[in-house]
């Protein structure tokens, strides 16, 4: 069995590997109910809609246009609506963030966010690292009234899902306190979380990419992370559990790793 997912970004205690696939499986395939009222149903009638944003956000195209309007309209399905005035303001800015976002894919070199070296998210290895461009980005969008940071983030991330974090209000403040000394920002906290628990995140990716859900493991730390800080968790494992996939004899427990498959016969609004 997989260990559990070591976060203490996310609280104390370890994460069980079960309850992370439950959890996950529950983001994306989760339902609630809503009472819907139309002109063909004038007394309205009760529908079920996605609980969370997984087919809204994670399952929407990519854009091979520069970044901008498209990836605000994909932000839009993660964070909601934004008025006109924040539109144009966002619009605005993604122009001057596209640089530094382009910087960032290239110093990366095709590399995705947990195999970068920790130099990336050090102050003692800038300029020019990777930690140092997402920061001068957040010290654009603090500088730019009316613009929303999380759907920035929420832009951005959706371009490269392996390489840029997604933050909102809840997982940044959930990241803070563990910021050493030296750190970029609060990537290098994600970084070392990844990093940490590179086999029981690959293994849950793999798990997920099997059951139809392709979410980086970046993806996955920033789920979890999110379901837990805004004390969604244990709704999302009980929808989790209930799904097929979970239910499934193979479901509840994760895949070996590829080095160990050798060895024996068997061949992701939030705010």
């Amino acid at each position: 069995m997989t260990d559990a997912l070591v976060l203490p970004s996310a609280g104390p205690d370890p994460i069980p590997w079960d309850t992370a696939l439950a959890a996950v499986l529950g983001y994306a395939r989760g339902r609630r109910p809503l009472h819907f009222r139309s002109p063909s149903s004038p007394t309205g009638r009760w529908v079920q809609i996605p609980a969370f944003g997984y087919e809204r956000f994670d399952l929407r195209a990519g854009s091979a246009q520069p970044l901008g309007e498209p990836d605000i309209l994909t932000a839009e399905g993660l964070h909601g609506r934004l008025d006109p005035d924040a539109w144009s303001a966002m619009k605005s800015l993604l122009d001057d963030v596209r640089p530094l976002a382009d910087a960032a894919i290239d110093r990366a070199a095709g590399r995705s966010f947990s195999e970068l070296p920790d130099d990336e998210f050090s102050v003692l290895a800038e300029p020019g690292t990777v930690g140092a461009f997402l920061r001068q980005i957040g010290h654009l969008v603090q500088a730019t009234p009316g613009v929303s940071a999380p759907h920035v983030s929420a832009a951005l991330h959706h371009r490269r899902p392996d390489l840029f974090p997604l933050l909102v209000r809840t997982t940044r403040w959930q990241l803070l306190p563990h910021v050493r000394e030296g750190d970029s920002g609060v990537e290098a906290v994600i970084h070392r979380e990844l990093r940490a628990n590179a086999d029981a995140f690959e293994s849950l990716r793999r798990s997920l990419a099997a059951s139809g859900i392709p979410l980086t493991v970046l993806r996955l730390h920033d789920v979890l992370l999110w379901l837990g800080g805004s004390l969604r968790l244990t709704h999302a494992v009980a929808l989790g559990r209930a799904t097929e996939e979970f239910r499934r004899d193979d479901g509840a427990h994760p895949p070996k790793p590829a080095h160990e498959a050798v060895a024996v016969s068997r061949p992701p609004r939030e705010e």
